[in-house]
Order: C-alpha cells, then structure tokens, then sequence
C-alpha cells in the first residue's frame, strides 16, 4: 500500500503517546519513575532482542564503532525515558510530551556550536519562537503562577536533549549495522545503565504487584511494538513526513491526559503548545 509506512509511523506516535498516560496511572499508584522508565526499556528489550535473534548470523556485527554509536543511543533512550517520566509527575502529561519535542532544537543548537550547520536567521527564528512556546506552556510568563514546577520544566528539556542523544547515536550505527542490532544493544545498555539508579527491592516488587500488567503494557506499547513498527515505518516513508506525522505523540499524549487522567489546559497553554509543534514541524520539513 502506497502509505502503509506512514500509517505506520502514526500508529507508533499514537502508542508513545498513550505511554505517557500509562506511565502517570502507575505513578499516581505509588510507583517511581525510574522503576517505571526501566520497566519499560525492559520489556522492550525483550522484543528487540527476540526480533535480532531470529535472523543471529545476518543481524551480527563485527564494527566497534557500531556498538559505541548503540551504546551512546541507549544512555540516550534511558534518559528520554526516564526525565520524560519525571516531568509527567511534576507536570502533566501534555506539558511533558510537548517539551520532550524541543529535541530538534539542542540538535540545531549543537550543530551551530559545532559549526556541522549554517547560522541563519530562518533557524534562530525558530530557537525564538519554540522559546517563547515554552514560556506560554508552562506559564513562566508568570512567576507567582507557574503552571508547572521548575524542575518539571528542566525534566521535561533534558528529555527532549536525551532525544536529540539517542537519535544521534542512532543515526550513526544505522549507517554500519542493522536496526534490530542497533535497538537491542541500545535498549541492553538502557538497561545496565538504569539499574545503577533504581530500587531493587521496589524493582522485584513490581512482579509479585497487581500492577504488573500495567507495566508489560507500558513496556510492550511505549517500547517494543512501537518502535518495531516506527523502524519498518519510517523505511517505506520520507524522512520529511516520517518526522511531520511523529507530532501525533504529543497530541494523542495531551488528548489522553485531558480525556481520561482529567489533566486541564488553559488557552494560553494550548497556545504555546501549539506554537512548538507547528515550529518543530516546519524546522523539521525544512531540514529534511
């Protein structure tokens, strides 16, 4: 079919964005963020690493370059996960989603300081512009009655910078190895890295839990199957489409936090939401 992949991309869009829904029930249970972050990069893991052995000997790569630029996309993918989680708890899910898409902003800003791309003003205009999105999102316009915490603002950033990692890392080994390699050396590295950081008592806890289906939900939509189905996706589409239509996950995200968790948006709020995304999205056409 002629857009199967970019039905594809949306479909995973759509499950990231439900993720973070499912990520705020299990905190409003009691549960942390890291557990839940590591949960869900567990679970993932399973997928891809099922995925990669099926075909063992065609899917193994003898590159070190390959493994580094993996390993550099897990850390990547731990810390999207896990500061994304940590903005949701401090914030919402929509405010959250929205600054988590301020990625291809830090790639734009490294790239200037790199000197990898052109200064000009189109692309400052856009810096500008998501900046003063941010400010309208999170009300930081005004101070005595900021909608969302400090340290849910800088969460939020850091996952859209641990974004911008992970697919920097990605980028790279995809031009040596195999997607499915690539994903389950990243999500391994995702999780030797959160392991250092997590409860363990509270980790083995989440077995013997009632929320345990919670968590293989969250882990088999937010990782697995998602990122599955982006990867094959994003093969059968342009990259300038493929990063349009991935702007579903902060809508569905915010849909899913007003309608079902009752999260509320003022207008000023839906303004600035509005205004990132249209900026990402026309940031992201003109580099592709």
């Amino acid at each position: 079919m002629k857009y199967t992949g970019i039905l594809l991309v949306i479909l995973a869009a759509i499950f990231w964005g439900i993720s973070g829904g499912i990520a705020d029930i299990l905190m409003n249970k009691g549960w942390d963020p890291l557990i839940i972050s590591f949960y869900r990069g567990a679970v993932g893991f399973i997928f891809f690493f099922a995925w990669f052995f099926i075909h063992f000997k065609k899917n193994w790569s003898t590159s070190p370059r390959f493994y580094l630029w993996s390993l550099l996309g897990g850390i990547g993918v731990a810390g999207n996960f896990t500061f994304y989680f940590l903005s949701i708890q401090e914030s919402s899910v929509a405010v959250a989603a929205t600054l988590m898409y301020t990625a291809p902003i830090f790639v734009l800003l490294v790239s200037f300081l790199f000197r990898i791309e052109q200064s000009t003003w189109f692309k400052w205009l856009c810096v500008c512009s998501v900046i003063i999105g941010i400010v309208l999102l999170t009300g930081a316009y005004d101070p005595e009655a900021l909608s969302t915490g400090i340290f849910g603002v800088i969460a939020g950033l850091a996952a859209g910078l641990s974004y911008a990692l992970f697919i920097f890392g990605f980028k790279n080994a995809s031009d040596i190895g195999r997607p499915q390699t690539i994903l389950t050396v990243a999500f391994l590295a995702f999780c030797l890295t959160l392991i250092w950081f997590i409860d363990m008592d509270e980790a083995f806890s989440v077995l013997t839990s009632e929320d345990l289906w919670w968590f293989l939900l969250l882990g088999a939509v937010g990782a697995g199957v998602s990122f599955i189905i982006y990867v094959i996706g994003v093969r059968r589409t342009r990259p300038t489409t493929a990063s349009m239509v991935a702007m579903v996950e902060p809508v569905t995200a915010s849909l899913f936090g007003v309608a079902i968790l009752g999260d509320g948006l003022g207008f000023v709020q839906i303004l600035g939401m509005g205004i990132i995304l249209v900026t990402i999205t026309v940031l992201s056409a003109k580099q592709a």
